[in-house]
């Protein structure tokens, strides 16, 4: 009688620690809201008692989108390694698409927003904040992936420091059209990248365009002039959230964009061009009412939520090749 009172004891308590497990992993799965990029800064420029001149906006950005990372419920959680965080695989995705957009826009603000030209010297803070953004985003032993993350956000406040500070010349963000336009092309390449895995959720066959329009192109192996792009059925929910963090980073930094970009988009008449794009990225945003991310075909009675995201994101790369070919123009 005791050995049956103690295993139900036991069984109760296990069905309550899942249970609680379970109620912690749904409020951890909850993605971050978006917030306002223009309040922030002129918060962030008031409390440090400074001016917020051009690339304060997007440096402060970064910052903010970086810090999100592990200043969400249950921090960061793609290298946990108990429960309930290691059976999360949705906010774990989200985060590596935000941390994607991060790398993107430290490498371009290393390279090209704070340099005047392709002679000129590195920024010794970007220099050093850029590569701790590449740390392997699943490593949990020292050094761990936020604490190198967090490192690099110290640099970014460093530069930001130094870049509002008018007795100094040390840190300098060059808000021009070819500066954002590189930029851009590489963003392009991301979102085409996310459109191209989000359309393969429900598989189809493919022609192989990879040496369209150079006859004299050439590749390292013989590759088939058809072939089948298919998703996994275990990875279209990862893919679906990595989109949606990569697309919640790029709104802001879009933001950002616009704020200390303005002369130039001004200039070139290219704002309705931008503002367009952060609609179609905001419409991606919308609250995800389904408890899975269903996978429909095409035109099947469900629906096919990565169809929708390829959708909105398509036509925000679309949308963003036009503005590129505005900035390129004289």
């Amino acid at each position: 009688m005791a050995f049956f009172t103690s295993f139900r004891a036991l069984s109760i308590t296990a069905i309550v620690v899942v249970f609680l497990f379970y109620l912690l992993g749904v409020f951890w799965s909850f993605e971050p809201e978006t917030f306002n990029i223009k309040e922030v800064a002129i918060q962030e420029a008031k409390a440090n008692n400074v001016e917020p001149v051009v690339g304060y906006a997007t440096t402060t950005t970064l910052i903010k989108v970086a810090e999100k990372l592990w200043d969400k419920p249950g921090g960061y959680l793609s290298n946990d390694i108990m429960p309930p965080s290691v059976f999360l695989d949705n906010i774990p995705a989200w985060e590596f698409g935000v941390l994607e957009m991060t790398r993107d826009l430290s490498l371009a603000m290393r390279q090209s927003f704070s340099r005047s030209q392709s002679q000129s010297s590195e920024n010794k803070f970007l220099k050093s904040a850029q590569p701790k953004f590449n740390n392997d985003a699943h490593k949990w032993a020292f050094p761990s992936a936020e604490s190198m993350y967090k490192k690099g956000v110290d640099d970014l406040y460093k530069y930001r420091n130094v870049l509002a500070d008018p007795a100094q010349q040390g840190a300098q963000f060059y808000a021009r059209a070819d500066n954002l336009h590189d930029w851009l092309r590489e963003v392009e390449k991301r979102l085409g990248s996310y459109s191209q895995r989000l359309s393969a959720s429900v598989g189809r066959s493919q022609l192989n365009t990879d040496l369209a329009g150079d006859r004299n192109a050439r590749q390292s192996t013989q590759a088939s002039p058809e072939y089948m792009v298919k998703t996994s059925w275990w990875k279209i929910d990862d893919e679906f959230y990595e989109a949606r963090g990569a697309c919640w980073a790029l709104l802001h930094f879009l933001k950002a964009v616009e704020v200390d970009f303005a002369d130039v988009l001004k200039d070139k008449n290219a704002n309705v061009s931008l503002q367009q794009i952060i609609r179609e990225l905001e419409a991606s945003q919308a609250t995800v009412w389904s408890p899975m991310v269903l996978n429909g075909s095409g035109f099947g009675l469900s629906a096919n939520h990565s169809l929708v995201m390829a959708n909105y994101i398509s036509r925000a790369n679309a949308a963003l090749i036009d503005l590129r070919e505005l900035l390129s123009k004289g």
